[in-house]
């Protein structure tokens, strides 16, 4: 049986909130919550696009402005391992045609070997940039938050259901690979 998620007789002022994933309300929630996931990834792509535009001529994805950030955390070399594992990847070729792009735009530096150990840092001309970033995310995007009522607990309380999806996602995840069907 597939829940509609309409009251019955509520009129064409109802909102469909069938979704070919979902049989049940708590489907429902869930499938409209990872629909709004996928948007806010998106939106947030978008913005970190245009924000790393506005300081510096450079095309970047989401993921590489990401990274440059990631890099820039607590101002320390990291290694590629530490890279993957703070930003919750395991694409590791797509890393490092990304850190290639970045250590070309002159943000990133790589330091050290294979045998001593590979760590990335930014360089003074990617401090410059991730400060000029700082301060426009500080005009127009933290502008914008301060105007909403209690957006700071709400914003703590979205942060901790995110960590809690992704360890549930994770995990579902890795049960979900145990089960694959061999295509061959």
């Amino acid at each position: 049986m597939k829940t509609k998620g309409n009251p019955p007789g509520a009129g064409p002022a109802a909102v469909d909130r069938s979704w070919h994933l979902a049989r049940n309300p708590l489907e429902v929630d869930v499938a409209e919550l990872e629909y709004a996931l996928m948007r806010a990834f998106e939106a947030f792509g978008r913005w970190q696009g245009e924000c790393l535009a506005s300081v510096i001529d450079l095309v970047a994805s989401g993921p590489e402005n990401a990274m440059l950030h990631i890099i820039r955390m607590h101002d320390r070399p990291k290694t590629i391992k530490d890279l993957a594992r703070l930003a919750n990847r395991e694409d590791i070729p797509n890393m490092q045609y990304s850190l290639r792009k970045l250590i070309g735009a002159g943000l990133v530096a790589r330091s050290g070997s294979g045998r001593s150990g590979v760590t990335y840092s930014v360089t003074e001309k990617g401090r410059e940039v991730t400060d000029r970033y700082a301060d426009v995310r500080a005009s127009l995007l933290i502008k914008a938050v301060q105007s909403v009522p209690d957006f700071q607990s709400r914003l703590q309380d979205a942060a901790a259901t995110l960590d809690l999806l992704t360890g549930i996602y994770e995990q579902v995840a890795r049960t979900a690979a145990t089960h694959r069907r061999f295509h061959g």
